[in-house]
C-alpha cells in the first residue's frame, strides 16, 4: 500500500508482483507482503523495464521552433505526453507523434528510436513542452531543469474573483493518503515542497479570473492543488475543481478540459536567452478572446 502510493505508474497487482518474486527488500533484507515499514526504513526495488517498440503515427503537430538537436511544440490537448499502462497505451502519445515527425533523426537505444522528452503537461493541459533530439542536449535540459533555471509561465482560467493581484501559494504537495490518483496540500504522503506564484490579468463575467502562473517548482499537479488549495480552482478540472461551475462554462463556452495553457518557456540555450511561447488553444480563446497577448 505504502509503494503503490509513490508510484503512479506501478498498478498494485504489478506492485504485489515485484515483492512475490523478491525484488523488494527493507535494510537488506528481502520482505513479504505483510512486514510493516518503520521510519527511516530503506526500501530497495528491483524494477525490470521491459522496452515495448512504439510505432511512429501521424498525428499533427503545432511546431514552435525546430533544429538539429531540439523540438518545441505546442502541445495539443486530450494528448498524452508518455504512454500509459494499458492496452491502447502505446497509441496516440506525444512520443508516436514526435516519432514519425523525426523520423530516423533521434538516439536509438536496442534498434529503437526515442526522443527525449525531459517534462510533461497533463493530458488535459495544452502548451508549450520540449523535446530532445540528441542526448547530448537531453542531458543539458535535465540539468537546467533541476537546477531551476528555467522559467514556466501558464495561464488558467478559474472559478471566483481572486482579490489579490500578485500572490503566492508555496506548500508541501504529494499524494492524497485517501486517493493514490490526487495530489493533495493537506497531510500529504511523502510531502515534498511546491512554490507558485499567480498574477491576476483579468477577469470574466465578473465571475471567472484570468491568471498568470509562474511555477518555482515542478511538482505533479501542482498548479491544479494550489489554485484549488486557496479556493479558486481551474475551470472544468474534473479532479479538483466544481462541478456547478464546470457544468455552467461547459454549456456556455463549450469547454470540455481543464482550462489550464503552458504559454512560456524561458532558458538559456546555445549561450543565449530564448523565450517559447505557444499560441492559446481555440477552446480557452472563446473564453477570453477580448485580450490582448
Amino acid at each position: 500500500m505504502y509503494l503503490s502510493t509513490l508510484f503512479e505508474d506501478f498498478s498494485r497487482s504489478y506492485i504485489q508482483a515485484i515483492i512475490d518474486s523478491g525484488q523488494v527488500s527493507i535494510n537488506s533484507k528481502i520482505v513479504s507482503k505483510n512486514i510493516k515499514i518503520k521510519n527511516k526504513d530503506e526500501i530497495y526495488i528491483k524494477v525490470v523495464i521491459e522496452y515495448t517498440e512504439l510505432k511512429p503515427e501521424k498525428i499533427d503537430l503545432d511546431v514552435v521552433y525546430e533544429d538539429e538537436n531540439i523540438l518545441v511544440v505546442n502541445k495539443d490537448t486530450g494528448l498524452n505526453v508518455h504512454p500509459v499502462p494499458g492496452a491502447w497505451g502505446t497509441s496516440w502519445t506525444l512520443v508516436n507523434a514526435v516519432l514519425y515527425h523525426c523520423k530516423d533523426r533521434l538516439p536509438c537505444i536496442k534498434w529503437t528510436y526515442r526522443p527525449w522528452i525531459v517534462h510533461r503537461l497533463d493530458k488535459q493541459t495544452s502548451g508549450v513542452i520540449m523535446v530532445a533530439k540528441k542526448d547530448e542536449m537531453m542531458n543539458y535540459l535535465a540539468n537546467i531543469i533541476k537546477s531551476r533555471k528555467i522559467e514556466k509561465y501558464y495561464v488558467a482560467i478559474v472559478a471566483g474573483r481572486v482579490g489579490n493581484k500578485k500572490f503566492k501559494v508555496e506548500s508541501y504537495i504529494w499524494r492524497d493518503p485517501n486517493d493514490r490518483k490526487k495530489m493533495t496540500a493537506e497531510n500529504p504522503i511523502n510531502p515534498k515542497l511546491a512554490i507558485s506564484y499567480g498574477e491576476v490579468l483579468e477577469y470574466i463575467d465578473d465571475k471567472y479570473t484570468l491568471l498568470k502562473v509562474k511555477i518555482e517548482t515542478g511538482r505533479t499537479h501542482q498548479i491544479r492543488v494550489h489554485l484549488a488549495s486557496i479556493g479558486f480552482p481551474i475551470l472544468w478540472d474534473l479532479v479538483y475543481g466544481n462541478a456547478k461551475v464546470n457544468r455552467e462554462v461547459e454549456l456556455k463556452y463549450g469547454l470540455t478540459r481543464q482550462a489550464l495553457h503552458a504559454y512560456e518557456l524561458g532558458l538559456e540555450l546555445y549561450g543565449k536567452p530564448v523565450v517559447f511561447k505557444a499560441e492559446l488553444k481555440e477552446d480557452m480563446k472563446k473564453i477570453i478572446w477580448k485580450f490582448e497577448w
